[in-house]
Order: C-alpha cells, then structure tokens, then sequence
C-alpha cells in the first residue's frame, strides 16, 4: 500500500514495517518518526516551514539486520524517491571516481520517472483510444476525398455522392474491426507500422570527478531534432503496447513532469548512504589509500546541510532531502567522522544482532518471508512444499551458530542455509521426483547440514 506525504502516523508506520522486517522497534521508531515529521513541517505556515530541517538518521548495525530494508520499505511507503548509495563509491573531488553530487543527479532521474509512469497511468485511457485509432487507420485507411479541379465542376456531384458511400461502409467496417480488435481476435494478426527509433545515447565526459558533464547527447537535440522512425512488423498485439507508449508520451508535458520530479525530491526525497562507517577516520585499519576519506566526508557535508545541485532537469535544493545512513561500525565509531557530519545525523540507532529466535520469525511470519517465497518457486513445478516446526526451528539454530563461529552476516545467512539445504530437491525436481508434497523435517536438515556445520574450515567456504 502507498501513502502520500507521509499521511501514516508513526504507529502505522511501525504496524507496516512490521509485516516485513523483524524486531529492530527502536529504528522502526526512529524513522516513523522522521516521516511523519515530514508531513507536519508541510502543514506548518510558510515563513517557519524553511527553518525546519529534517532530522537525519544513522542507523549502526552489523550486516543483515534490516537496515538497508527498514529505509527501502519506507520510501515505499512514503512513495517518495528514494536512492541507496554506498559512501565507499565516492571519492573527493579531483579523484578518479564518482563525486557526491552524482546521488543527487541519480535521485532526480528516479523522481523523473516516477512521475512519468505516474502521468502515463492517468492517460492510459485516452492513449490506449488513440492507439487503436492507429492501428485501425493502417488495417482500414480512411477514404480521402478528391480534389475536384474547374474543369470537373460537372462531375462533382456524382465525385461527392461516390465519396459519401465510400465513407459509409468505411466507417461500418472500421466499426466491425473495431469491435474485433476490441475481443482481441486481431491479436496475432501481423501489421506494418512506423514506431520511434531507439535513441542511442553518446556520453560526453568533462573533468574528473564532474558527473553532470557526461550528459546524454540526445538530451541536448532532441528538442532541435526530429525523432527517426522505424518501418517495423510484428502482431496486433504488441503493436498496440509500442504505439500506446508512444501516444501515452504525447499527452503528457515533461515540463510539468520535471518539475514535479524537482518538487518531489526536494521535499520529499530520501537517500540512504550505506557504509558509511568505510569513510571514517580511524581504527586499526587506518593503513592503505586514504586519499579521500575525510575527503568525502567534507564533499558529502555541504549535500546533507543543504546545497543546490545542477541537473539536466533544472537546479535541486538539498536542504529538505531526508539522509539516513548507516554501517557496521566494527572498526570505526560514529565519532571518528568530522564533527561538522556527525552534527548533521542527529539521530543515532543501533539495531540488535539477531537470534535464533528471530531467525524463527524471519522465515515465517515476514509477507515475503524466505519458506514462502521458497515454496512459492516449487508451486511453479506442480510441488507442494511444508516445513516442520523442528526443521524451522533447526534451520533457526544452525543460522545463529555460524554466524556466531564464523562470522556474522544476520539474516543473510538463512539463504545460504536454505539453498545448502533444498540443493539436491532444486535440481533434482524438474527430471527425477515424481512426488507431488514434499515435507521437511529436523532429520532431513541434519543430515544436509551436520557434516558442514562441525566442519568450521569447510563451513567457511560453504555456509
């Protein structure tokens, strides 16, 4: 379910995290809160609505522990754009390597075409009528009338008249194919069209460092230049989804879509910077290039402060923009970044490691909880698949103790578990399994799992 402007309050923010990320509340908290924040400084009068800044969030955890899925579930809901960077991609200006304006420029792309599908579905009626006009005027041309000439004034009459009856069971017959079209009985019928050419994009790339310099080409002319067709043949039927598409196109105005896009990312947008804690000083693994660490940090502070960025669709103002990051912070701590960003991330949540008892609920009680969407995939072979709560309860147990004796990588860890442990009924299913149910108890999962689990060299490489 979408909502807009933020209009969830903090608890059915919460209720709807909850359906598919496990524990963490003090972060589901967290950003309830930052989101409907959001809507109430939209209802606050207008000379006080500039002041209020949003309060960025840093969430620190170790890997698979939700989140990078708590900040991507909320911009679902919030159907606000939304992009997650990692900080390590990043270098300082005058590096070889993305700059930090580029996440800016990659958000109002996504804006961009948010909207866009947004306005095309608002049309689709009026396209999809325009579209079958199309099509019907290749399977049946309109009649034309003639040119009547001084000379041919005699015959005009009997031109007219000719002209009239033409018309008449011309239109009786684009009525009749028309209503075939409609039941789709011209669906596998092959038809001649002219569809826009693909547009082959040529980057143009500027200094080092400066992404907005390699801007498509096309981008630049297509307002000087015509756009190509292409002589194509395929079916009726997607014939009709390339013309709709393109008459869709024609009846919305870009202008209006971009700056809505604009409007959009700068007071809704959010960012989710991962790892963060790779561009903190500090720690014992302080060795090795550093050449734009705090480098980094400095480009990213003026972007989470608020700056105004050019892109190819007009200027955006940053200040507004919601920032969560977020990392592991094995090594580093949030205070080895420069002050002036630590004072831009207000807010610091630390998420729990996850039990065993989580790893319980992660398999089953999520919407898209792993047992579901593995036995949704041997549905599609006629196969029903169940799980003992022993074999659950097992696979709980054995994911928390690798994680505890090898490393820790949260819930991640369940796939590799599972796909160890239906390897031979994945492969073997489709040629060599005549059964129709297939139950999973604790004894089938010792049996797959044991040996590698007491084995800690090879779980390594294996689990």
């Amino acid at each position: 379910m979408k909502y807009s402007n933020g209009s969830l309050t903090p608890s059915q923010t919460v209720a709807e995290l909850d359906k598919y990320i496990i524990g963490q509340d003090d972060a589901k908290r967290a950003v309830a809160i930052a989101m409907r924040n959001r809507w109430r400084r939209q209802q606050v009068a207008d000379n006080l609505r500039d002041e209020i800044m949003p309060n960025n969030i840093i969430l620190i955890g170790p890997t698979g522990v939700g989140k990078t899925e708590i900040a991507r579930r909320l911009a679902k809901l919030s159907n606000a754009p939304f992009i997650k960077v990692e900080a390590s991609k990043f270098t300082e200006v005058g590096y070889v390597g993305r700059d930090v304006e580029s996440m800016i420029r990659d958000l109002t792309d996504i804006a961009v075409n948010m909207v866009s599908s947004e306005k095309k579905e608002e049309v689709q009626e009026k396209a999809a009528e325009l579209a079958e006009e199309r099509i019907l005027d290749i399977l049946i041309p309109p009649v034309k009338k003639p040119i009547v000439k001084q000379a041919d004034v005699v015959d005009e009459v009997n031109d007219e008249v000719e002209v009239e009856n033409e018309t008449f069971q011309n239109e009786k017959t684009r009525e009749w194919m028309k209503q075939k079209l409609k039941k789709g009985e011209m669906d596998e019928k092959l038809i001649e069209f002219d569809a826009n050419a693909p547009q082959i994009g040529v980057s143009v790339m500027g200094p080092m460092g400066m992404d907005d310099m390699g801007m498509n080409i096309q981008d630049i002319v297509s307002s000087m230049m015509p756009k190509k067709k292409k002589k194509r043949k395929t079916t009726i039927e997607k014939a009709r989804k390339l013309i709709l598409q393109e008459e869709a196109e024609k009846l919305i105005d870009m202008e209006a879509v971009q700056t809505e896009a604009i409007r959009r990312v700068q007071e809704t947008g959010m960012v989710f910077i991962d790892e963060i804690d790779k561009v903190a000083g500090g720690g014992s693994d302080s060795r090795g290039p550093d050449v734009s660490r705090e480098g980094v940090q400095r480009d990213l502070l003026p972007i989470v402060e608020g700056s105004t960025v050019n892109t190819k669709y007009g200027a955006v103002k940053t200040d507004h923009i919601l920032f969560i990051a977020s990392g592991a912070f094995h090594i580093s701590k949030p205070s080895d970044l420069i002050p002036e960003l630590q004072g831009r991330f207000p807010i610091r949540v630390e998420l729990k490691s996850l039990t065993e008892e989580d790893f319980i609920k992660i398999l089953t009680i999520p919407e898209n909880a792993l047992l579901k969407q593995y036995a949704a995939l041997l549905k599609t072979e006629g196969v029903d698949v169940s799980f003992s709560e022993e074999s659950i309860s097992e696979v709980a147990r054995t994911a928390a103790y690798v994680n505890e004796e090898v490393e820790n990588i949260g819930a991640r860890r369940l796939h590799t578990i599972l796909t160890t442990l239906l390897e031979d009924i994945l492969f073997d299913l489709p040629d060599k399994m005549d059964s129709k149910e297939i139950y999973i108890d604790k004894n089938l999962v010792n049996s797959k799992l044991d040996a590698i689990v007491k084995d800690r060299d090879l779980s390594k490489y294996i689990l």
